[in-house]
């Protein structure tokens, strides 16, 4: 927008600057014409007075430019020059202004007592110019500041426009990711206040919905607790003991998984955490590596050193680095080999996951799609986590033929 409001001021300012400097220079160069042809008149005019008197060579000589002075006789006063077309038509009593090579002539006829004589003054082309071409520039660089200037307060006013709206994107972008924190400063237009204003009602609504869900998720986890405490009770009062603890079981298991949603869902809720993502790693490769020594693969691991901070909670990112893993040890055939890295990125880090098992394609990124008789959920469980981070997850193949899984966390 700047860019282009710039051009615009620029095209603008140049045609009415075109418009006004044109018309001036014209008018600049025909007043210094008029200037010199005047000067030359008034020389052939005091030259004319004293033609037919004996001070007709000394006023030739005063005069600081060529002059030349045709008399009746055929004579010449004064620089040479040749009689031309001009000369003769100013010889029947005209005054007249000529053409003449590198430059013009200014003609006037006086009457002396032999006849009419032609006063010639010669104007070099060089002093019909003179200061036309110091003002033309004086005006080109008038013009060209005049634009420039231009173009400095076009930006200005452009930038005054699209600075509120780079925040109000940069505070949608945070939105997205998840930061329900993130507020816009109203500044700029009015119509871009408006829209300011507009974006922090919309977040405060949400974090509003938010805080809602989290409270009818308090009251789900209340209203559950009631019949689950009812089918222990009924479970404690079966007779045979076997049946009493298989009951027991199920409904221990089902009391976990409700567990299990309610604090889930409040996590979610509450918004996104950090923790280090080399540790974490680090600590999930490990666990794998025993089930990958009982089955012959070989794990290569490469994690920096020191902390790496992504915005991701440790839970999650451990069941994202989990469902990957599992991926390998599920859809490749024993020995398979498998390699995982952990590298910083600029903003952020880069996890990649690679085996030397027979592959998948990108299909399997959408949820409940597996071609190996799996749920399909593991990587649809990584690609939310890295999404809620604000990064992403990228499928392709590995060096060796098998899958390789790209996933992309943010910095915190």
């Amino acid at each position: 927008m700047r860019r282009w409001l710039a051009l615009l001021v620029a095209a603008t300012t140049s045609l009415v600057l075109i418009a006004l400097l044109v018309p001036m220079a014209l008018l600049i160069r025909a007043v210094a014409e008029n200037g010199a042809m005047s000067r030359a008149t008034a020389a052939a005019e005091s030259v004319a007075v004293a033609v037919g008197t004996p001070d007709l060579g000394l006023a030739v000589e005063q005069v600081s430019r060529p002059v030349t002075v045709f008399l009746p006789d055929g004579r010449t006063v004064g620089d040479r020059a040749a009689r031309s077309d001009a000369v003769r038509l100013a010889a029947t009593g005209r005054s007249v202004t000529a053409e003449a090579d590198g430059g013009r002539e200014v003609l006037v006829s006086a009457q002396s007592p032999g006849g009419t004589a032609v006063i010639r003054v010669f104007v070099p082309g060089a002093e019909l110019m003179r200061g036309v071409r110091e003002a033309w520039l004086a005006l080109a660089l008038l013009g060209v500041g005049l634009v420039a200037l231009g173009i400095v307060l076009a930006d200005r006013l452009a930038l005054a426009v699209t600075r509120p709206v780079d925040g109000l994107a940069r505070v949608s972008h945070r939105l997205a990711g998840g930061d329900l924190t993130a507020r816009a400063e109203p500044g700029g237009p009015p119509e871009v206040r408006s829209v300011a204003l507009a974006l922090n009602h919309l977040a405060g609504r949400i974090d509003e919905l938010l805080a809602a869900e989290r409270e009818s998720v308090a009251d789900l986890s209340h209203r559950l607790r009631t019949p689950l405490t009812g089918l222990r009770l009924d479970a404690e009062s079966l007779r045979d003991p076997e049946e009493a603890a298989r009951v027991q079981a199920r409904v221990d298991a089902l009391e976990r998984a409700v567990s299990a949603v309610i604090t889930e869902a409040r996590r979610r809720s509450a918004g996104r955490g950090s923790c280090d993502a080399a540790a974490v790693v680090r600590e999930r490769v490990r666990f794998w590596s025993v089930l990958a020594e009982d089955q012959g693969r070989e794990v290569s691991i490469s994690v920096p050193d020191g902390p790496l901070p992504v915005a991701v909670g440790a839970e999650e990112l451990a069941a994202c680095v989990d469902a990957l893993l599992g991926n390998v040890f599920a859809h490749t055939p024993e020995g398979a080999s498998m390699a995982v890295r952990l590298q910083p990125r600029p903003q952020g880090a880069l996890l990649v996951v690679e085996d030397a098992g027979p592959g998948f394609d990108a299909a399997a990124l959408e949820r409940g799609a597996s071609g190996g008789g799996s749920t399909g959920l593991g990587l649809d469980i990584a690609r939310r986590t890295a999404e809620s981070s604000g990064g992403g997850l990228a499928v392709s193949r590995s060096a060796e033929g098998g899958a390789r899984v790209d996933v992309t966390f943010s910095s915190p």
